[in-house]
């Protein structure tokens, strides 16, 4: 079992060997908000922002069924660090939306295809996610590097083997802002349809719709991270 030190040395080479080669204009973080993606946010930050190549990029998604607390913290921190932020928004109206009848059209509707048109419109190559391989049974044989298609461009997943333990133990040294909703009890943020309080005997997602977790699979094949 590695130590934290070891694994936060694998991520930082992981995306150092990136940063050393690639036009970091061509880099976005699939930042969601949430204290993962935050952490390779703040990584990757630190990189581009020492070698004198920022600001750092990012894509949030917006499927408009966000908690507000998640979106003020976004905005919040967005400024701060000086992020240069391209919020993804869906194409469908929610006015009447069946929202989580349907969790794969859904999901696909008001996540994957906004996605999607925003790493075409941002020119990005490669996509960084905070994904965990101990989150879900179907991110166990998630690889660092994962070419992708429709559009063209490869998902790069640096915390795979961190835990949640990890990731705040990172956040504790280095000070690294939250948002709110994590004091709430809440441990995994999606969006409020499909996110509730955990079960105290429950893992990480919990909380999370069963429906949705069901269909992660499916989701990262239509083009989800």
């Amino acid at each position: 079992m590695s130590t934290l030190e070891e694994k936060v040395l694998h991520s930082e080479t992981l995306l150092a060997a990136l940063a050393d080669r690639i036009d970091p204009a061509r880099v976005r973080v699939a930042w969601t908000g949430g204290k993962d993606s935050t952490v390779v946010l703040f990584i990757w930050k630190t990189l581009v922002e020492h070698a004198g190549n920022g600001p750092v990029r990012a894509i949030n998604l917006d499927t408009g069924c966000k908690f507000p607390e998640v979106l003020a913290f976004r905005d919040q921190l967005a400024e701060a660090w000086g992020v240069d932020l391209h919020v993804a928004r869906p194409a469908v109206s929610l006015d009447g939306y069946p929202l989580a009848r349907d969790p794969l059209v859904c999901c696909r509707e008001l996540k994957v295809e906004p996605l999607k048109k925003a790493v075409r419109e941002t020119g990005t190559d490669f996509l960084l996610t905070g994904i965990r391989r101990d989150e879900h049974p179907d991110r166990l044989t998630r690889k660092e590097m994962e070419k992708r298609s429709d559009p063209a461009h490869t998902l790069v997943n640096p915390l795979l083997d961190w835990t949640e333990t990890d990731v705040w133990a990172f956040h504790a040294r280095f000070g690294l802002p939250y948002c709110e909703l994590y004091d709430q009890g809440y441990r995994s943020l999606g969006c409020r349809p499909c996110t509730t309080l955990p079960d105290v005997q429950g893992g990480e997602r919990s909380g999370r719709a069963g429906g949705k977790e069901a269909v992660l699979s499916a989701l990262t094949n239509l083009g989800y991270f």
